[in-house]
């Protein structure tokens, strides 16, 4: 945990990927910005100036995963909203972030595209998981299928990560993620 711009309220914390998780070895940067009423209220983390929404804790490292927005990072986690305790402390955020992250809960999600892949199509949501960790948290398991559409996608014009996650929306169907991203 360290703090960013020389400020108390404002930190970036890092949890590592599970063992035995898509998300094994990957390295997962969040910002935490801690209220003034902290620990009697949860540590917060607001989004770019552009919006006066509120989150809870940010993942800066894009990630595959129900609970957590693949576009803002936005997280669901009960201690982080009605189940805080004044006695929490942020090892204790970053201890439950990392067990979120070995186990999802589906049917409470902040992605529901993630969700539903989660539980209809479970080998795909591991392989794109997995994906996701080696591409943007430095995770070893590589994908060259995935890679190739990607880039597939790129040679159009389209940004990597729009391209990345329109795949992992539609299961890695190139015909599909393209009509999606050309109509």
């Amino acid at each position: 945990m360290e703090m960013v711009n020389d400020n108390f309220t404002e930190l970036r914390g890092e949890i590592a990927g599970p063992p035995d998780t898509p998300y094994e070895g990957g390295k997962f940067v969040l910002e935490i910005k801690v209220p003034e009423t902290y620990p009697f209220n949860p540590p917060k983390v607001t989004r770019p100036p552009a919006s006066t929404m509120i989150i809870n804790v940010k993942f800066v490292t894009k990630i595959w995963h129900p609970n957590i927005s693949s576009v803002t990072g936005a997280i669901c986690l009960d201690i982080l909203k009605d189940n805080w305790a004044a006695a929490m402390t942020l090892r204790t955020v970053l201890l439950s972030l990392q067990a979120l992250l070995a186990a999802a809960e589906p049917d409470d999600p902040q992605d529901a595209v993630v969700a539903t892949q989660y539980k209809d199509n479970h080998e795909m949501f591991i392989l794109t998981a997995k994906h996701w960790t080696n591409v943007y948290a430095g995770g070893p398991f590589a994908n060259a299928d995935f890679d190739q559409k990607v880039q597939r996608l790129r040679d159009m014009g389209i940004p990597a990560y729009d391209a990345r996650a329109a795949l992992s929306r539609h299961n890695w169907h190139l015909e599909r993620a393209s009509e999606q991203l050309f109509s």
